[in-house]
């Protein structure tokens, strides 16, 4: 596989991420650290997915652990901090691009069983190509966390 769409929507996040002036969400939602924290849990779920079809396996993919706040909130306390907690979803995106970049076009095309929600929306139910699953990251996953975390810029005052 060719990660290098996923690599450069990557890069535009974390840039983002490390911008000083990301406040709250002003209708609830998430802020910079959870969406932090929920990157690093959907890579390390899909970078296991794609272990998993290497191994033989037969791995599921299922997001609602990634969106659990008891679970971010967790990810976020081991932490000290947003600067951690960046360079810890960037070695993460790292290890996943890493191993995605070393499937097979059959290990790539294997069908892996995905149940994927948004804001309490089924987003898909059905088996997907991995390609598809690791692609979808690129395609939309990190540009809409990226955009999140845009979103919770504050105003500059004059």
């Amino acid at each position: 596989m060719d990660t290098t769409a996923l690599r450069l929507a990557y890069e535009k996040f974390f840039e983002v991420a490390a911008a000083p002036d990301l406040g709250e969400a002003l209708d609830g939602g998430w802020n910079a650290d959870q969406v932090l924290a929920h990157m690093l849990s959907v890579d390390a779920a899909t970078a296991a997915v794609v272990l998993g079809v290497v191994s033989g396996a037969r791995p599921t993919f299922d997001n609602r652990i990634c969106l659990d706040r008891w679970n971010l909130d967790r990810i976020i306390a081991e932490h000290p901090g947003r600067t951690a907690l960046i360079a810890r979803v960037r070695d993460q995106a790292a290890i996943l691009c890493d191993i995605a970049d070393r499937l097979t076009e059959q290990a790539a095309a294997v069908l892996v069983p995905s149940f994927l929600m948004s804001n309490d929306e089924l987003l898909l139910d059905q088996p997907v190509p991995l390609a598809d699953l690791v692609n979808g990251l690129a395609s939309g996953h990190v540009p809409l966390h990226t955009q999140q975390l845009l979103d919770l810029r504050r105003p500059v005052r004059a």
